[in-house]
């Protein structure tokens, strides 16, 4: 473990000297050139960063799901993920992609995501698009409130696609503090904030007339299947209330794998017999790749300890590909 000096500034703006840079033996390679695959075409090498559109971040820990009494696994998802994904073909992504590789992982939660954070910022400001990889879902904090740095409080849009509320009242941040942060800081208004596919189930009552209190866009699973689809469902949400200044506004989304059903993502810190299909998941994250100011797509509280034939894994990749598949296309 490499411990950053966090009151020095120049080395806190240098993005590669923040992170660890990822495993070479990830990248899956063939020998057929009529069969190229994401391994072969996705780029590591610092030189790439500044020619790429979407940059791929992981924070591999999981002590904010330690401290709110989840099963640990999550640290060990990014690279799992990377193996899955660069395996993909390459059919349809035009984009450029990067792989910056892991943020360094510091003595403390906290000190880790005021890295993550930083290097966040960095590379919003760099106008690239990020796919984030957790990591336990505390990570929201640290991305949003990066994305209100750059942008301002005003000018974005988190959705948090989850199961849980993840606005616990916890003196200590923990994976289940993150939006109540967010909220609480400033750094996110109540009005834009939508919480998808919660289940009554696992939410609180006390957390749900919170949220009811401050006006948060509330949507549960059942909400979410009234339509012919989900997607459909979310574009009209989005659409209701920023119709005169969506295009303006950037988007932030959380993907939970907590969220999907356990016979589709076993994988998970708190899984559920009943969830989104993994083709409601994977609709959904097309859905934020058209939108045109999507800035983020987080996958959090995937855990392959207790995946099964890297089912949960494969879901993430193959999300991962519809989203650069389907980059600034409108759905």
């Amino acid at each position: 473990m490499i411990v950053l000096d966090l009151s020095s500034k120049q080395i806190m703006s240098d993005i590669f000297q923040l992170t660890d840079r990822p495993n070479e033996e990830l990248f899956f390679k063939r020998d057929d050139v009529n069969d190229v695959r994401l391994g072969k075409i996705v780029f590591f090498n610092e030189e790439n960063y500044k020619a790429s559109d979407i940059v791929i971040l992981g924070c591999p820990q999981d002590e904010g799901v330690k401290r709110n009494k989840g099963r640990e696994g999550a640290r060990l998802a990014p690279d799992a993920i990377r193996q899955q994904f660069y395996k993909l073909s390459n059919f349809g992504v035009s984009a450029k992609i990067f792989d910056l590789g892991n943020t360094k992982i510091q003595p403390t939660l906290e000190d880790t995501h005021e890295v993550h954070r930083r290097i966040v910022s960095e590379i919003l400001r760099d106008g690239k698009r990020l796919i984030i990889l957790g990591g336990g879902n505390d990570l929201s904090y640290a991305d949003g409130s990066a994305v209100a740095e750059v942008f301002g409080a005003e000018n974005w849009i988190a959705i948090n696609v989850d199961a849980h509320f993840d606005v616990r009242a916890d003196a200590i941040r923990n994976s289940g503090t993150p939006y109540r942060q967010l909220l609480e800081e400033n750094f996110l208004l109540p009005d834009y904030f939508y919480e998808i596919a919660y289940q009554p189930q696992y939410a609180s009552p006390v957390y749900f007339r919170y949220l009811q209190n401050l006006d948060v866009n509330l949507v549960s699973l059942e909400q979410l299947r009234a339509k012919d689809s989900t997607a459909s469902q979310m574009r009209d949400l989005i659409r209701q209330k920023f119709i005169h200044h969506s295009a303006s506004l950037n988007i932030f989304f959380g993907f939970d794998l907590d969220a999907v059903r356990a016979s589709d993502a076993p994988g998970t810190s708190a899984p559920s017999p009943v969830g989104l299909t993994a083709e409601e998941f994977c609709n959904l994250v097309k859905f934020a790749a058209g939108l045109i100011n999507t800035k983020i797509i987080e996958f959090t509280e995937v855990n392959p300890n207790f995946d099964i034939d890297n089912r949960t894994t494969k879901l993430v990749a193959v999300a991962m590909h519809e989203f650069c598949r389907n980059v600034g296309q409108r759905q």
